[in-house]
C-alpha cells in the first residue's frame, strides 16, 4: 500500500525531525505543520495547508495523509464539529437516549463524510494517518496506519458508540459546559468528547487505540536531543550567515 513509508523513509523522517529539535526555538512538541512538511518532503508529496481532511497528498501515487502531532497526554482535536441542524439535534439529545444517539450518529457521519469528500475531490485510492507522539521520557514515536480506501470509505461505524452528556463542572475561573461523550461499546471506554455548546471542538481520545505495538513495521522512534545538544542562537545565526555567503 502506498500509504506506508518504507524503512528508509521512516528513518529519514525521524532523522529530520530529530535535527529540527536541535533548533534553539524548538520545544518538545513538534508542530503539525512541521510534520506535514517533513512527510511531504520525504514522500514526494504536497502539503495542502487547508482545513480539509487530507493534510499531505501524493497525487501521482493517489494517496493522502491525515497528519497529527502532539504530546502523549494531549487530546487530539479531530475537527471542529459543524453538525447540520445542530440546534434541533442538541435539543432532542437533552430529552432522551434516542435523541442522544441521533446526535452522536450525526457526529460520526460528519467525520465519515469529511474523509469521503477528500477521496473524491483529490481522486485518491487511499488515505492514511501519520502521527507523531512525544512522550515525557523524551521518546518520540512516529507511525503510519491506513484509514480508508476508495472501495472501503467508511472511517467509523456509528453502531460502535453510545452517547451521553457529561456533568457540568465548576472551575475556579468559569463554569465548564457539558460535552457529549461517545463511548466505544466493545471496550466501554470514552472515545469522543464533542464540545457542541462551546467552540464545537471534537476531541478523539480513542485515538490511543490506534497506537501500534513496539514491533509494528510502520512505527519508528527516536530520542529527543538534550538541551545541551541544541544549537545556540549564535551558532544558528552563524550557520545561516555562512549558508547565505556560500
Amino acid at each position: 500500500m502506498r500509504v506506508y513509508s518504507d524503512p528508509k523513509q521512516l528513518q529519514r523522517i525521524c532523522d529530520i525531525l530529530s535535527r529540527y529539535l536541535r533548533l534553539p526555538f524548538s520545544t518538545d512538541a513538534i508542530p503539525g505543520a512541521i510534520l506535514e512538511g517533513v512527510l511531504a518532503h520525504v514522500r514526494g508529496g504536497q502539503r495542502m495547508n487547508t482545513y480539509d481532511f487530507v493534510d499531505v497528498v501524493d497525487r501521482s501515487g493517489k494517496v493522502g495523509w491525515q497528519v497529527k502531532s502532539a504530546k502523549a497526554g494531549t487530546p487530539v482535536t479531530w475537527k471542529r464539529a459543524k453538525i447540520p441542524d445542530a440546534e434541533s439535534l442538541i435539543a432532542r439529545s437533552r430529552k432522551n437516549e434516542k435523541g442522544r444517539q441521533e446526535l452522536g450518529d450525526a457526529i460520526i457521519e460528519f467525520c465519515n463524510k469529511h474523509a469521503r469528500e477528500s477521496i473524491v475531490a483529490l481522486d485518491l485510492n487511499e488515505i492514511g494517518y501519520a502521527r507523531l507522539v512525544a512522550h515525557q521520557t523524551g521518546e518520540v514515536v512516529y507511525f503510519e496506519r491506513l484509514l480508508i480506501t476508495k472501495s472501503k470509505p467508511q472511517l467509523f461505524d456509528p453502531r460502535d458508540f453510545s452517547w451521553n452528556w457529561s456533568t457540568p463542572k465548576n472551575t475556579v475561573k468559569k463554569e465548564q459546559l457539558p460535552a457529549l461523550h461517545g463511548v466505544h461499546k466493545a471496550s466501554g471506554t470514552k472515545w469522543w468528547a464533542a464540545h457542541l455548546l462551546g467552540e464545537n471542538q471534537l476531541h478523539f481520545s480513542g485515538e490511543k487505540n490506534w497506537w501500534p505495538r513496539d514491533n509494528d513495521p510502520h512505527r519508528a522512534t527516536f530520542t529527543a536531543p538534550a538541551d545541551s545538544a541544541k544549537f545556540s542562537v549564535e551558532a544558528l545565526l552563524d550557520l545561516l550567515d555562512k549558508s547565505e555567503g556560500s
